[in-house]
Parts: structure tokens; sequence; C-alpha cells
């Protein structure tokens, strides 16, 4: 433990704990409690880990694949709406 309380947590453990949950079939709760850690943080660590793993593609099954471009249009067109906002923002700051 450090001065504050809180212990500084490795990527290394993180990828543990992560391949903890997907491998041992236990649940997050239960890996979470073994592991001494908060089961929101650990299910936030496997929610970027899946995100990452997803969005490192091509992947050879369709299904994954077809997923990996789902999350990359859904984060397509957010980028393009927040442009799109930012465009009209200024747009309207310069007409002025």
């Amino acid at each position: 433990m450090t001065g504050s309380g809180m212990r500084k947590i490795t990527d290394e453990f993180k990828r543990e704990a992560v391949r903890l949950v997907e491998s041992s079939g236990r649940t997050i709760g239960q890996v979470a409690d073994d592991l001494g850690i908060g089961k929101s943080t650990l299910g936030k660590w496997l929610t970027k880990h899946r995100e990452a793993e997803l969005l490192s593609g091509p992947h050879e099954d369709t299904a994954k694949e077809l997923a990996r471009l789902r999350k990359e249009n859904e984060i397509l067109r957010a980028e393009r709406d927040l442009l799109k906002k930012a465009t009209a923002f200024f747009a309207k700051e310069t007409s002025r």
C-alpha cells in the first residue's frame, strides 16, 4: 500500500485478472473477491479488454469481424456527429 491507501496495479495484473475471468469459469464477482479488487473495477477491465480485442481485427471468424465492423461504424458515426456539431457551432460563431 502506498501512503494514500491505494496500491499500484500493473497492466500485467489486469491482464491476468481478465484471463482468470475468461478461462476459469468463475464469475467476475468471485474472481474480484479472490484478488481483493472491486467487482466493477474488474468489469471495466474486462470490457476494455474485449473492446480492444474486438477492434484489433480483421478477424477470420465472420461473426467476430462483423461485430468489429459494427463497433467501428458506431465510433465513426459518433466522431462524424461531433464534427458536424462543431462545424455548425463555429459557423455560427464566425457569422456574428
